[in-house]
């Protein structure tokens, strides 16, 4: 039995840890991420506050903690939306393939020739700014680049000898679909999910940078990111810990993608 990646091991545990974070530090931190006056304004890093407070007293622990589970939660509504569309429409478009699959695949190379975040804040500027929206625009957006995946794998495994057999002993085309040609498609797709998700979650935390992304009293790093730019040179603690918890989760994912990928070009070796 084959051992499991360096990279693998490294990038599952590093997620698990900032999961459990996310989770549980709503008990272990004894501060509301929105609690003003916590302690003082622009506290350094102490016992008491171990990531220092910023510009209104709050605990900057508590509010990166609270904000890294905003981010999670969008990059997986995103990838959610993005991921099951995506798969559905690679489906059908790549097994079928006919003038559909050109109108689509059409359709897909002009949204892919802008890039995701900017066509967003386009959206974003003549729609109302909040979570919800900014989860179903970024979702819609994922699309084409899971539906190009999705269909690459169907196009590839349609002619296989155990599909030739399933079609030839009667099997439903749905059946075919998400029975005999799904399973052999979700290595490589599960790859692109990780990769989503990264993306994800730095497109979130740009939107919030801007201010079209999660809104107060929601917590969102990119929102704390852009309020401490103000206070680099008295108080860089609250901008390098929030860069640092961004830079901890866009890691750990690209470091489960690296390894999914490393694993099926391993398979096929």
């Amino acid at each position: 039995m084959r051992r499991p990646s360096k990279a693998l091991l490294a990038g599952g545990i590093l997620t698990a840890v900032l999961v459990l974070a996310v989770l549980l530090g709503r008990f272990l931190v004894p501060f509301s991420p929105t609690e003003l006056g916590a302690g003082g304004r622009l506290d350094g890093p102490s016992l008491t506050h171990l990531m220092g407070t910023d510009h209104m007293g709050r605990d900057v622990l508590a509010r990166v903690l609270n904000g890294a589970g905003m981010t999670l939660f969008v990059a997986l509504g995103t990838v959610f939306i993005g991921g099951m569309a995506g798969l559905i429409i690679g489906a059908v478009t790549g097994y079928f393939g006919g003038w559909l699959d050109e109108i689509i695949m059409r359709l897909s190379d002009g949204l892919t020739a802008f890039p995701s975040v900017l066509l967003a804040l386009v959206i974003m500027s003549f729609t109302e700014s909040g979570t919800w929206n900014l989860i179903l625009i970024l979702g819609l957006l994922f699309i084409p680049s899971f539906a190009r995946v999705a269909r690459g794998e169907f196009l590839r495994c349609r002619n296989l000898d155990y599909v030739k057999r399933a079609r030839l002993m009667g099997a439903s085309r749905l059946r075919i679909l998400f029975i005999h040609i799904l399973p052999g498609t979700l290595p490589v797709y599960l790859s692109a999910v990780v990769i989503g998700f990264n993306n994800a979650v730095l497109a979130e935390a740009s939107m919030s940078f801007l201010g079209l992304g999660v809104q107060q009293p929601q917590v969102s790093l990119g929102r704390m990111l852009a309020e401490s730019q103000s206070y680099l040179a008295t108080a860089p603690w609250v901008a390098l810990f929030t860069g640092g918890a961004i830079v901890l989760v866009v890691f750990a994912f690209s470091l489960l993608a690296r390894a999914l990928a490393g694993a099926r070009r391993g398979r096929h070796a």
